[in-house]
């Protein structure tokens, strides 16, 4: 039987920090679930980065579909969490049924990854007081509104929780990230 990775996410998350770690986790052999607020294709964005502006851009990105809803996940059929940026963690955290995700794997110290501003999801489920992450910097507020300490570096490793500050950190970030997977939940 595979091991189980799930991705938390919802419209408007940034397609490269949903999609680069559902590939690459399949292509290390794991199974991998996407779970929304519900089953729907979802609408990803794009986020860039461009001369003259003052912080990212946003154009459409692709679509995906969702696996089962975050009603629907029974936390312990999974190894690990993925929780992915874009604009669609500052909706999702108000999610009753997403904190209950998110405080379950970071009681039980199953392995956690978070970018950009996944960790809003993260800190609004209680899971990053006495922690050290990084994030989006423009995050950095409020990661320490949560109690954690904010490092603003491409990838952050405390414990199980592996964090990164955005979609050009994924190489690292990844790599850090099944080090961690690999040591809790190694592919069969």
């Amino acid at each position: 039987m595979a091991v189980k990775i799930l991705i938390v996410t919802g419209d408007a998350a940034e397609s490269l920090e949903v999609l680069y770690p559902y590939q690459r986790l399949r292509e290390e052999g794991y199974e991998v679930h996407i779970a929304a607020p519900q089953v729907k294709k979802l609408r990803f964005v794009v986020h860039d980065f461009e001369e003259g502006f003052d912080t990212y851009t946003e154009k459409p990105g692709y679509t995906w579909p969702a696996d089962l809803a975050f009603a629907d996940v029974v936390t312990d059929d999974y190894a690990a969490l993925v929780v992915p940026g874009g604009r669609a963690p500052e909706y999702l955290r108000n999610d009753p049924e997403v904190r209950r995700i998110l405080a379950a794997f970071a009681e039980s110290d199953k392995p956690i990854a978070q970018i950009c501003h996944g960790p809003l999801i993260t800190a609004a489920a209680g899971g990053l007081a006495g922690r050290r992450v990084t994030a989006y910097p423009a995050l950095e507020l409020d990661m320490k509104a949560a109690g954690a300490e904010f490092e603003d570096s491409e990838t952050v490793v405390d414990g199980t929780l592996v964090s990164a500050r955005a979609w050009p950190d994924h190489s690292r970030w990844m790599r850090e990230f099944l080090t961690v997977l690999r040591g809790k939940a190694p592919v069969a």
